[in-house]
């Protein structure tokens, strides 16, 4: 399939790749800055430009990986008649694009991506379209590419999206938490990191809910007062910890 991808950032250069693994021809590469567009374009083998208004009309496929805020921009300036144009972004309703095209929908990768990654991650794809047409199509053109495919509306989406929010972000924020308490405190925090992959690796066969561990399940009451005295002089972590232990305790009461 002949696909331009609008964009030169994370999700671009990945998903670029991606698409070029699965046998893809990326005809073209779109982006504001012409030195990143002409950087990825060389290393997706296609042509590029600076312009919305220069893009190739023969591709089958036409792929805006931008940043969510930066969709409806792009939006409003592409014009591209009955050709097929998708968003990647989580949180942007599809229906942005219906200026563009009279076909257009969605394919979300529910991943983090990072343009340095030298192998290319598992993505899954969460896919919408405007048509039933426009959604089969992204469907194939997803499952060429993923072995994790699945359909969902607008609502459906953002609603991942938080989710996805709550087990990346969030829990990558603590990670940094953590490492910054480890420096001042003058720990090790390399020594946490096979526990990080340790709960991690068991969601692949439990629920998380069946690999609590720690205190606050446990209702040990002496360790957690010995865990707050230790954090008087980190006020935010001991908010967030006296929070997280709330919240655990709550779940598992009774």
């Amino acid at each position: 399939m002949r696909v331009v991808i609008i964009g030169t950032g994370n999700v671009a250069t990945i998903l670029g790749k991606r698409f070029l693994a699965a046998d893809h021809e990326i005809v073209q590469v779109c982006g504001r800055n012409p030195l990143h567009a002409e950087e990825l374009a060389d290393t997706l083998a296609a042509s590029f430009t600076a312009d919305v208004k220069q893009l190739t009309p023969d591709a089958d496929l036409y792929v805006v990986a931008v940043t969510d805020t930066a969709v409806a921009g792009i939006a409003a300036n592409l014009r591209l008649n009955n050709k097929l144009v998708v968003h990647t972004a989580g949180a942007v309703s599809k229906d942005v694009l219906s200026a563009c095209s009279r076909n257009y929908g969605v394919l979300y990768p529910l991943q983090s991506l990072r343009s340095e990654l030298n192998e290319l991650p598992d993505i899954p794809f969460l896919v919408d379209g405007n048509t039933e047409d426009d959604l089969a199509f992204i469907t194939e053109f997803a499952n060429s590419v993923s072995h994790q495919v699945q359909q969902a509306g607008d609502e459906e989406r953002l609603k991942m999206h938080v989710a996805a929010v709550m087990v990346s972000n969030f829990t990558n924020h603590l990670y940094a938490l953590a490492k910054a308490y480890c420096l001042h405190e003058k720990l090790d925090f390399t020594m946490l990191l096979p526990l990080i992959t340790a709960v991690a690796d068991r969601l692949n066969e439990y629920e998380p809910a069946a690999v609590q561990t720690g205190p606050a399940i446990r209702n040990d009451d002496a360790t957690i007062q010995k865990h707050l005295a230790l954090l008087q002089q980190h006020p935010s972590l001991k908010a967030l910890y006296a929070l997280f232990t709330d919240s655990i305790r709550k779940m598992y009461k009774g």
